[in-house]
């Protein structure tokens, strides 16, 4: 395995470990059992712990902002927002990355990965403001449907036949958002 093949082939087995376990709970002994290798050679690869976390964590809010940025294209205002949010809602299905965004805010009590998660939510932030040109209050709100969706797809609300849940898993329709502004939210 060439060191690029084994970098990768560890990396998913860390996001895995990571998204069910966290920062603090996830083991560098069990990534390298997995991998088949030594728990310092993992060490040598990405440092420490918090690094390879942080690169996962990373790359979880990429997928995110890179997919939504992909489906908006060259649509703006609400179009380019109702792209968006079907490109998000489709990525929720994959778990692992999804938990690793969550484990990513639930170790925000660490500073150095509150910035980076900051840093990672800003770009989120920005990717959704600049490829729409909406008000902010508009980001908001469909930031905040955002997160309510992660939390139902944590909770694997596909799953579960009650009324609620229905609710959360309901997808966004555009219109949703068209009343949403900043003259609205006075």
């Amino acid at each position: 395995m060439s060191g690029s093949e084994r970098r990768a082939q560890v990396l998913a087995i860390a996001a895995e470990e990571f998204a069910e376990h966290g920062l603090h709970g996830a083991s560098t002994e069990a990534i390298a059992r997995r991998a088949g290798i030594t728990q310092p050679y993992v060490f040598r690869m990405f440092g420490t712990k918090k690094a390879l976390f942080l690169e996962l964590v990373g790359t979880a809010f990429e997928r995110v902002s890179d997919g939504m940025r992909e489906a908006a294209g060259t649509r703006d205002g609400l179009d380019a927002l109702s792209a968006m949010g079907a490109q998000y809602f489709d990525l929720l299905a994959d778990r692992t990355w999804l938990l690793l965004q969550l484990q990513g805010f639930a170790a925000c009590g660490d500073p150095e990965v509150k910035d980076a998660v900051r840093a990672c939510f800003a770009r989120m932030w920005d990717t959704t403001e600049s490829g729409t040109e909406l008000e902010p209050v508009t980001v908001k709100t469909f930031l905040a449907y955002g997160m309510l969706l992660n939390v139902g797809a944590a909770m694997d609300v596909e799953q579960v036949d009650q009324t609620w849940a229905d609710g959360i898993r309901t997808r966004i329709q555009p219109g949703l958002f068209a009343h949403i502004t900043a003259e609205t939210n006075r």
